[in-house]
């Protein structure tokens, strides 16, 4: 089911797709991609909406930087110096963190009117992105499926072809906060990665070390608290089929989301940054994804796309409560 949801400042209107299975509900925008609610009962039966988001259009034109909820691309996360080399020749990007590009760069796929399609139980949104933009080479053919399944987890799988050899890494930037309201600070956190990668003063990684005895420690699970924006290196590894690698607890309410994803990263941040009209740790993303600065460490895990291929992603979010 489709509605209104508001008009851009050059005329384009903006789409809301509800989608509504086994007691969930999510809400999904054209623009950005951005899952705008999720609806889930706590251990009472009584509902709330989990993730951070506006209830019109011009909170999130307003509020680009936190990304709320948004399809992030095409490269999610930090590339060092806003440049990478490929077969040779070396591309600049967009440089929109400081000496870095973050996330797609000034305008990326955040900020993109997406062309949506109703799919059994979920919705396909679709764009070329071309070559070129925000310094990207390759024109790009992408897509993201959300569809809810019949226990209500929500499932996201993006594709992606490519006319020209060039680097893709897609995420969903949501914000949650299993309570409904208030800081999430107090979520109990569980993540399978026996390492992760440290980072300079600019976020970008510095290696790659173990978190046995550090603050980075969450295979038992525990308090998320604050202070992280940081990727774990998952011991699954990149998988062709979902597998769990997260869980995030709300004593409080009872909610349970679990994380399963192909890719083999996990960025934990806790939102120490946000500001009004949310405070800082009032939600904790769990960005799935490919490493940061991936196309500048040959070390990592490979995210060069050529003719030919196809780029895969899923991850699924499994909403639960005890």
């Amino acid at each position: 089911m489709s509605e209104h949801f508001g008009t851009l400042s050059d005329g384009t209107p903006i789409e809301r797709w509800t989608l509504e299975r086994a007691g969930v509900r999510v809400r999904i925008l054209s623009y950005g991609g951005i899952v705008q609610s999720v609806q889930m009962p706590d251990r009472q039966g009584q509902a709330a909406d989990v993730v951070l988001g506006f209830a019109d259009l011009d909170g999130y034109v307003e509020h680009p930087g936190p990304y709320f909820g948004a399809l992030v691309g095409r490269y999610a996360n930090r590339i060092a110096g806003g440049r990478f080399p490929l077969d040779g020749r070396t591309y600049e990007l967009a440089r929109n963190n400081g000496p870095n590009s973050l996330h797609g760069g000034e305008c990326g796929f955040d900020k993109r009117v997406w062309e949506v399609t109703p799919v059994e139980h979920g919705v396909r949104l679709s764009r070329v992105s071309p070559h070129g933009e925000e310094g990207f080479p390759g024109r790009l053919e992408v897509s993201a499926t959300y569809r809810l399944d019949a226990t209500g987890a929500l499932r996201i799988s993006y594709e992606a072809v490519t006319d020209a050899p060039t680097v893709v890494n897609l995420t969903n930037h949501s914000y949650w906060n299993l309570s409904g309201s208030g800081t999430a600070g107090g979520h109990a956190l569980r993540i399978a990665a026996g390492r992760y990668t440290p980072v300079d003063a600019d976020l970008i990684p510095a290696g790659i070390a173990s978190v046995e005895g550090t603050r980075f420690d969450f295979r038992t699970q525990r308090k998320a608290g604050a202070g992280y924006d940081h990727n774990f290196v998952l011991d699954k590894g990149v998988t062709g089929t979902p597998e769990e690698v997260a869980e995030l607890y709300d004593p409080a309410s009872g909610r349970v989301l679990t994380v399963s994803t192909t890719e083999p990263g996990l960025q934990l941040y806790t939102a120490d940054h946000l500001g009004e009209p949310f405070a800082p740790g009032d939600g904790i993303a769990l960005e799935t994804q490919a490493f940061p600065d991936s196309p500048n460490r040959p070390e990592f895990p490979s995210t060069v796309l050529r003719p030919g291929e196809v780029y895969r992603s899923e991850t699924v979010y499994g909403f639960s409560n005890r």
